[in-house]
């Protein structure tokens, strides 16, 4: 038996939908105990669901995980319940690439069913509510004890589709040679701008390297400790997920940057013939 169920979605919470797909939980398995992982997913965002599950999966206790950024909710698409853990967690979800990278980060599915069992559900007069009509109930049953073979049948793990967790490529650039092509996955509330890439993919390039961002390109030292650079510059920091990310001193690097989630940041070695600016790798508190 569960008791916990963690939440992700893209709902926000100015309407009444996060709150009422809490009380179906509370409702049907009074015990169960809710966290509120994020709803500020952007509306539709896949993406950014699936890289912010993949992100906190590490720290999510035992226990169910609804995830919804559903756009295509009353389609055909499929929902779905992936066991993971040996049992000791449950991702309950679209069928969208939105539970796959944080399936793998918890140790890859072992079942799979499709949520399919239409007496676990509430009627409802439409269908655009899965949150509240699917995946709630079907949380509280498995918070009662229920069998997860009962909300429909095992799937093939193989058909759910994959993840959205992009990876950095070779790039070759006439004048600055060999480098890697990254992206920025991830703008957080500070501005700091996550990278798909390792401290030490980067560092591969030596102590100096050009950032090329469209038409901006910056040369960018990589020192070993914050304060090898000077004050007001930007930082390329090990964030609190391993990865490099962007960051300005008390400022945002997305907007000195002018970088969103999705773009593209070059990283080749050597000096850059555009502005300077001095970056250290470190790790952030």
């Amino acid at each position: 038996m569960h008791s916990h169920v963690s939440l992700l979605t893209d709902y926000g919470l100015h309407d009444e939908f996060v709150g009422v797909m809490k009380c179906v939980i509370t409702d049907l398995a009074p015990h169960a105990r809710i966290t509120d992982i994020t709803h500020g997913i952007p509306a539709f965002d896949v993406r950014a669901g699936s890289l912010a599950l993949a992100r906190a999966i590490q720290y999510v206790p035992p226990g169910i995980v609804i995830a919804v950024v559903d756009p295509g909710v009353g389609s055909n698409r499929r929902a779905i319940a992936i066991e993971v853990a040996g049992g000791q967690g449950v991702l309950i979800g679209p069928d969208n690439g939105l539970l796959a990278s944080a399936a793998a980060m918890a140790g890859g599915a072992e079942r799979v069913f499709e949520l399919s069992n239409t007496d676990l559900h509430i009627d409802a007069p439409g269908t655009t509510f899965a949150g509240r009509d699917i995946f709630a109930p079907v949380a509280a049953h498995l918070c009662n004890g229920g069998a997860i073979e009962d909300v429909g049948p095992e799937i093939d793990s193989a058909t759910v589709m994959p993840g959205l967790v992009p990876i950095p490529t070779v790039e070759k650039h006439d004048a600055y040679g060999e480098g890697l092509r990254c992206e920025v996955t991830w703008v957080d509330g500070y501005g700091n701008c996550q990278l798909n890439v390792g401290p030490d993919e980067i560092a591969q390039f030596g102590t100096t390297v050009r950032l090329v961002m469209g038409d901006d390109v910056r040369s960018a030292r990589i020192a070993s400790h914050f304060a090898e650079i000077d004050g007001g510059a930007i930082g390329a920091v090990v964030d609190s997920y391993g990865m490099v990310a962007l960051a300005v001193d008390r400022g945002s690097a997305a907007e000195t940057l002018r970088l969103s989630a999705g773009d593209a940041v070059l990283v080749f070695t050597g000096s850059g013939d555009g502005q300077t600016s001095a970056v250290s790798i470190r790790s952030a508190k």
